[in-house]
Order: structure tokens, then C-alpha cells, then sequence
């Protein structure tokens, strides 16, 4: 099964994959194996799994220049770690604020979606600011967002898309002004960017040291290189997390208390976290940034060079996603020449983009692929004819049509088909195996016809107005 998925070993593959060596990631195995069949539902029954929990946590804090009052939880990812920091919120504002029958939460519109599944799951409304051309939420639209059902406001250390900061102590100035807690969503920054600040590099106060934040989220599975399923949330103090816990005492099978959104919780993940920690230390994460910015830097002096190539924004770390300018030629061209090179491509909207995550393992391919970039906008110069195809993207594809609702019920019907039980579907040319055809859907196919003719349309005429 495994000769289907993506090759990411060989450095071609931008994001999802934070290898560090064979060394690592056998130690991590190794870590994982040993409370392989613990369950932390009760941490009474397993200490060892308690205390690695409260020390991953503790040196967390401790890099996110928390106090002795810092407090938090490991949760298996980024999007528990935000759902769970909702979930507080909430039960706070039902607590303090009961008049609030409608809380709304605000953050800019590169917010990670997980704040919009936890407004569906918790109830409340997700209202987002827009952002300038530099991907920077306009703080004026954002704090013009706030009112009397504002119960908590949020941003990102940087944004997962573009590797963009947003202006964290700007906001904890709205953020006290108000006197409303503050979440910064640190899940991809945050094991990463106090590292960049030590080596030098120019990076604005955004985590503890700012007066108004309150929680934190940080994934030691991205750049903390620990294995698959930990994330870190913290709180300034017990007065937050507090609201998290949620406690059941009339079930017949005792009092039943959760410090997160799950009961049983797999041993493995928070043991290989602490052993990543252990292992990497302070100078393994100092020399392991150097190496990844060394690698951001040479990509953010070599893009642009390129003739027609644009950075997004002013990225702060090492995420860097570029597109054309004025879409000229069309990026997912280049996108699509890309993937036909053996490269995975991260296909983003709002700008029309290519987004890349420099790792480990793609520090040493970095030069392939510029060749290879150099000649994929060099076809799409020469061939102006052509509109994104094949994996082009669902995001591409998705992304160039201008009504959202489309958009949605499209992903939607995808899923449906993925997931279903029926797999005859109506399919067409992809081989599966010797005996069967998978095929692409006939409403997509009708859906990539639309949108080459209005994309053609869009270059004859839409430019002109």
C-alpha cells in the first residue's frame, strides 16, 4: 500500500513530513514502543505518563518565556490544541459573561480552519478581518469586529500559509483594551521561531513576553520533531485552563474527569514527545533552525530573481510561498510542470500561490528545484495556451472559481466519494491496479471545462477593465 504514497524521504515533498535523521526517528520508535499500550485516561494508573506530559509542557512554557504560573495540556495536534482552547473560552464567557447568548470569536482571515470547526462544534460565530496585500491583518477592520459578544480574539505566530506574522503586540493592546483573552496560534511557529530570534534574526515579541496573551498552541510534532500526535497547549495560569476540564459526577462508573477533548489518550505520542525534546535540546533545535533558515534565506534571494516571481508577503520564518506577478504566466502551470518533475506542490489561494515549508529534507534539493521552477515558468511562457490540469489542484482549481458555495458542495461531493461505500462510481483513465479503473468524476470533468473557459476568459478580457 505504502508505493502509492508520496515519496517524502528524497526532499521533494514541501510540507506534512518533519524528519530530522534515522538516528531521530528511531529514537522516537523506540520512546513510542515502550507506552505503546499505556492509556492516559487515568493518570493515576500511569504516572510516567503524567510526568513526560507535565515536563513537555514545562519546557514548552519555559521557551514561550511563561512564568512559574504557566500551566497547559499535550493534545494530539493542532486542531485539538485550538478546539480545546475554544472549548475554554466558552465555558468561560458562559461563566462570567451568561448574558452573551451568541459569543463570536475574531481573528484575520488566514486564521487556521480549525477555528472553524471549533465555532461549529462549540456554537459560536468565527468573525474574520480581512488582510492587507502584505497577507497582515488590517487591525483597524479587526478591532471594528469587536462588540458586546466578543468573547475571545486570536492570531497566528505566523500564518501557516505564507509564513506571515501577525501583529501580536498590536493586538494585545485591543486585546486589553477590551478586556478580552487573547489566543496566539503558535502551531507552526512556535517550535520554531524562538530559535530564529537566537540566531539573530529579527522577529517582534509575540508569545508570553506580551502583556495581553493569555494561551498559546504549539505543535512539538512540526518543529518540535516529535512523532505524529503532539501538540502543546498553554495557559498563562490555572484561571484559563480551568474552564477546559470537564467533570461528570453522576455516571454510574465513577467521577469522570477529561483535561481534553479525548478519553483514552495513546501513551506513544506523549513519550516519543518528551524523548524528542530530551534528545534535540537547545542546541539541537539552535542548529537545526540555522540549517532550515540558511535554506529559507537562499529561497527568499533566489525567487525573485526569477523573472516574474513574486514572495507573498514578508514572511518571518522558514515558510515562503510565491506566486507570479499579476498571474503572468499562470502559477499552476508552473505548478502542474512542477509535479510532472516528481515534486509535491501545495497549490494556495487568495493569492493564487505555491506554498513551501523548508525542512530538513528539502535543504539539500533546494537548487534542483529552483532549475526545475526556472524551466517550468520558462513552459509557461512559451505556452500561454495552457491552463492548470490534472492535480491542479483541487486548491487550483477550487481556488479559481468565484462562487464559494460551488466551492463547498464540490470539496463536499469529493469527500462523499471518498469516504462512501459505493466505489463504481462513474470513472475514467487512472489505472488502479491490473483489473480496475478509477475514474475522475463527471462533474468534475464539467467543472475543469467551466473553469478553463472562464480562466480563458478571464486573461482576454477581465485584465482589460
Amino acid at each position: 500500500m505504502k508505493q502509492e504514497d508520496v515519496d517524502w524521504m528524497h526532499g521533494k515533498v514541501w510540507s506534512m513530513v518533519y524528519y530530522v535523521d534515522e538516528e531521530h526517528d528511531n529514537l522516537l520508535k523506540a520512546a513510542s514502543s515502550e507506552l505503546f499500550s499505556a492509556n492516559y485516561l487515568n493518570p493515576l494508573a500511569f504516572k510516567s505518563l503524567h510526568r513526560m506530559e507535565q515536563e513537555v509542557v514545562h519546557m514548552t512554557a519555559q521557551m514561550l518565556h511563561g512564568d512559574e504560573h504557566s500551566v497547559g495540556v499535550m493534545s494530539t495536534g493542532g486542531t485539538e490544541s485550538i478546539l480545546l482552547a475554544a472549548l475554554s473560552y466558552v465555558q468561560r464567557a458562559r461563566k462570567l459573561h451568561p448574558k452573551i447568548t451568541k459569543p463570536e470569536v475574531v481573528a484575520p482571515a488566514t486564521i487556521h480552519p480549525a477555528f472553524d470547526k471549533a465555532a461549529l462544534f462549540f456554537g459560536f460565530q468565527l468573525r474574520k478581518a480581512p488582510v492587507d496585500e502584505n497577507q497582515c491583518v488590517i487591525l483597524s477592520d479587526f478591532e471594528e469586529l469587536i462588540n458586546e459578544n466578543t468573547i475571545l480574539i486570536t492570531v497566528s505566530a505566523p500564518s501557516y500559509p505564507n509564513g506571515v506574522m501577525d501583529p501580536v503586540e498590536a493586538v494585545s493592546k485591543i486585546a486589553l483594551r477590551h478586556q478580552l483573552p487573547f489566543h496566539v496560534d503558535a502551531c507552526i511557529g512556535g517550535f520554531m521561531l524562538p530559535w530564529v530570534e537566537k540566531l539573530g534574526y529579527e522577529i517582534p515579541p509575540w508569545d508570553y513576553r506580551v502583556p495581553g496573551v493569555t494561551s498559546i498552541s504549539a505543535d512539538v510534532h512540526k518543529f518540535g520533531y516529535a512523532a505524529k500526535g503532539a501538540s502543546v497547549l498553554t495557559y498563562k495560569n490555572m484561571d484559563f485552563l480551568h474552564y477546559q476540564f470537564v467533570v461528570t459526577t453522576d455516571f454510574p462508573g465513577g467521577i469522570y474527569i477529561s483535561p481534553t477533548l479525548l478519553g483514552t489518550r495513546a501513551g506513544g505520542p506523549i513519550a516519543a514527545a518528551w524523548a524528542g525534546m530530551k534528545h534535540m535540546g537547545e542546541k539541537g533545535y539552535m542548529s537545526m533552525a540555522k540549517r532550515l533558515m540558511d535554506g529559507a534565506q537562499k529561497l527568499r534571494t533566489e525567487l525573485p530573481s526569477i523573472t516574474g516571481i513574486s514572495i507573498v508577503g514578508n514572511p518571518c520564518m522558514n515558510i515562503i510561498s510565491y506566486t507570479t506577478i499579476n498571474n503572468d504566466p499562470d502559477i499552476f502551470v508552473i505548478a502542474d510542470q512542477l509535479e510532472e518533475k516528481g515534486w509535491m506542490i501545495d497549490r494556495q489561494q487568495f493569492p493564487d500561490c505555491i506554498h513551501l515549508t523548508i525542512l530538513p529534507i528539502n535543504v539539500d534539493m533546494i537548487d534542483q528545484y529552483l532549475i526545475d521552477l526556472k524551466k517550468a515558468v520558462v513552459f509557461a511562457r512559451e505556452h500561454h495556451e495552457a491552463t492548470a490540469k490534472g492535480n491542479a489542484s483541487f486548491y487550483g482549481l477550487m481556488a479559481r472559481i468565484p462562487f464559494r458555495g460551488m466551492v463547498e458542495d464540490s470539496v463536499k461531493k469529493v469527500m462523499e466519494e471518498m469516504y462512501g461505500a459505493d466505489e463504481t462510481s462513474e470513472t475514467k483513465g487512472i489505472e488502479n491496479n491490473d483489473d480496475e479503473i478509477i475514474q475522475i468524476p463527471a462533474w468534475m470533468r464539467i467543472l475543469n471545462r467551466f473553469l478553463s473557459a472562464w480562466t480563458r476568459w478571464k486573461k482576454s478580457f477581465g485584465s482589460k477593465k
